[in-house]
């Protein structure tokens, strides 16, 4: 940090990103080097073959090309360990290093060709490992100028130039001066209007497979405007936000530890509180199976990898096509066989299924669930482009909920899904259908992931119609839902979180918070990068104690963050947010977007004991009545993804209903306030 400006712009990479590329092509061109001049030494005086005094020649220059290039990579490596992320004044050589490197690949291009036209017309009567010889300077020399350029668009930034532009006008006559700011609001709209539009681009290329209708142009370009414009005021590269996480994850794992237990609220064995915990843990234990049913096939077989195949093939492909027109299904396929298998249900229990599949449009099917006396409603989570550009739909909708009291917005996508599927069920009749069959059973609601928020805000628009419904969100989105709509969800849903799941704790704000904090930590480091990525990795990987330096901000000055930590003044820094909440301790974020919550009461599962443990070992779990406010912080862990998996959240619950006798002492916890089975 900041990012490296090479050729007039800047690039996606920084001063201190080359130490391990530069040490692998170093360790590459050293061996190279060594098999060479053993080679040359070994056959010196002895090259009587045709073309001898060429390949003589070939071999002297390729030697001191080789040299040239290890001595200028030794540079390399050497000034980019040096300084920190936030000071890379000890850097500052480092472009005429990558200027002379770049220098150096264009002798070898020209000795690659040669080496292969040698090759080709004169090595006749060569001796083999003469032969092998260039045949491996001129493969390693392809291999590693194709791996250049891999690398050159892999770091290119197409805002390199917007960027580099701000920053060397600033240099060169308006560095410390205020600026207008109707100029620099300017400047700021023009650079997030040319980020939005690049990841448009990037977001329709990624799609291409998709049809290019209103809701997929409207949705690319809400993304678009949304990621485009979340680091755009700083001056982030990617190596920087590892090395961030990497600290924030340490720093966690060390308050975590250093966390003194408070005294618990405990409640006694007929405490209602207790007992309400214990129903709701049964039924969410119950319903998760056809959270994941509502997956099909793809995650049955990932759950049963050595059985799942064999289980579906009789199903897969034997016709039924009476049976569909009786459910009401279209293209089930293996996935009415597996959801048999996963809930063990009759064919006859379900009302109807669809995989019908769009933007703001996903699967679900509504079932009879005899053992509990209910209509079902299972909505399938994640599994397609096109749920992802539901998830990503992230900016709010209004909608209306009769009885509610304060504003009441929602997740857009998952908003729009919901009320496809509700269209689905009240007005093509198929509730009433359900109800005429049985009329005397409750309607539940259920689903995992994106399922869970759809299944909440469908509970929510079902409610008054339906007041005795029930809605179980497994691992629902943290932004989903307005103070007031969560707050009234809580009569009749139930949200399940398990550990460190990342997506209940993904909302705007939190992400805002989460890149203020990464911020913060980056720049008051004093290791270099290198070491702090090597550390990283190694304690995600084999554990051990955190690494013990400084990682908040403490007395310093927060102003002294600006200017080290880009280098550079910029209009886009004097315009950021994310830097002026730096500013001031007294207001830690400057939201600009709407706050969202997670829907209804919400029951907490973590693992009870260390947070390592051998691979073999067998997971206890414990369950807790916690709150939305303790999601507003993004855990940083290497269980943040798995633990939001909906075979390992059923593991889980099945883990603690098979366990609850032994798991029903009260343990110490972190929040008094909070009632553990």
């Amino acid at each position: 940090m900041p990012g490296m400006v090479v050729l007039g712009r800047r690039w996606r990479i920084a001063s201190d990103d080359l130490v391990f590329p530069g040490a692998i092509e170093l360790f590459i061109r050293a061996v190279w080097w060594v098999v060479t001049l053993v080679v040359y030494i070994n056959h010196k005086g002895r090259f009587d073959c045709q073309g001898g005094a060429y390949l003589h020649n070939y071999l002297v220059v390729l030697l001191v090309l080789l040299a040239a290039i290890i001595f200028t990579l030794c540079a390399v490596v050497y000034v980019s360990a040096q300084g920190t992320i936030m000071n890379p004044g000890p850097r500052r050589s480092m472009p005429v290093l990558v200027y002379l490197r770049a220098v150096l690949y264009l002798p070898e291009l020209v000795w690659a060709v040669l080496g292969a036209v040698w090759v080709s017309d004169n090595s006749t009567g060569c001796k083999p490992e003469e032969v092998g010889a260039v045949i491996g300077a001129v493969v390693s020399s392809w291999i590693i100028l194709l791996s250049m350029a891999v690398g050159v668009l892999v770091v290119f930034d197409p805002l390199g130039s917007q960027r580099s532009g701000v920053s060397l006008d600033t240099q060169s006559g308006v560095r410390g001066l205020d600026l207008e700011s109707s100029e620099s609001s300017q400047l700021f709209y023009t650079a997030h209007t040319l980020a939005s539009r690049v990841w448009e681009s990037r977001l329709r290329l990624l799609c291409f497979c998709l049809p290019q209708d209103d809701n997929h142009r409207a949705a690319f370009s809400s993304i678009a405007q949304l990621v485009g414009g979340f680091f755009l005021d700083t001056d982030l590269v990617p190596s920087d936000i590892a090395a961030g996480l990497a600290l924030l994850h340490q720093e966690q794992d060390k308050m975590e530890q250093s966390r003194d237990p408070d005294e618990v609220l405990t409640h006694s064995p007929s405490s209602p509180i207790r007992e309400d915990l214990e129903i709701e843990l049964e039924k969410s234990t119950h319903y998760m199976q056809f959270a994941a049913a509502a997956y099909g096939w793809p995650l049955y077989v990932y759950s049963n990898p050595l059985t799942g195949l064999c289980k579906l093939s009789g199903d897969c492909c034997r016709s039924r096509q009476a049976e569909y027109d009786l459910v009401g299904g279209d293209s089930l396929g293996c996935h009415f066989s597996s959801i048999l298998q996963s809930t063990g249900l009759q064919y006859r229990d379900f009302i109807h299924i669809s995989f019908h599949n769009q933007i703001y449009e996903i699967p679900f099917f509504v079932a009879l669930d005899h053992k509990r006396e209910a209509v079902l409603v299972a909505v399938r989570g994640t599994l397609s482009l096109k749920d992802v550009l539901t998830d990503l739909s992230a900016e709010c909708e209004n909608i209306s909920v009769e009885g509610v009291s304060g504003t009441c917005y929602a997740h857009k996508g998952i908003s729009q899904a919901a009320h496809y599927i509700y269209k689905k069920l009240v007005n093509d009749g198929i509730l009433s259908q359900a109800f005429n069959i049985a009329p005397e059973y409750k309607l539940v609601i259920t689903g995992h992931s994106l399922g869970a928020g759809t299944a909440s805000l469908l509970a929510v628009l079902l409610h008054n119609t339906h007041p005795t419904l029930e809605c179980f969100a497994f691992s629902p989105p943290g932004g989903l839902m307005s103070k007031a709509l969560a707050d009234y969800s809580k009569q009749f849903v139930v949200s399940v979180v398990l550990g460190k799941d990342l997506v209940p704790r993904l909302s705007i704000p939190n992400m805002e918070d989460l890149k203020r904090r990464l911020l913060k930590v980056v720049s008051n480091c004093s290791k270099p990068k290198y070491k702090i990525l090597m550390h990283g990795c190694w304690y995600e990987v084999f554990g051990g104690t955190p690494d013990d330096f400084p990682t908040e901000m403490e007395n310093r000055r927060e102003e002294e963050l600006n200017h080290p930590l880009l280098g550079e003044e910029s209009l886009l820094v004097r315009r950021s947010t994310t830097y002026q909440s730096l500013s001031s301790d007294d207001s830690p974020s400057h939201h600009t977007h709407l706050p969202l919550y997670l829907p209804g009461r919400v029951m907490y599962i973590t693992e009870d004991g260390p947070t390592r443990r051998h691979c073999f070992s067998q997971v206890r779990y414990r369950a807790e009545w916690s709150s939305e406010t303790s999601f507003r912080n993004v855990l940083i862990s290497p269980r943040m993804m798995v633990d939001h998996m909906p075979d390992v959240v059923l593991r889980a619950l099945r883990s603690l209903t098979r366990d609850q006798p032994s798991a029903l002492c009260p343990s110490s916890t972190s929040n008094s306030h909070l009632n553990v089975i």
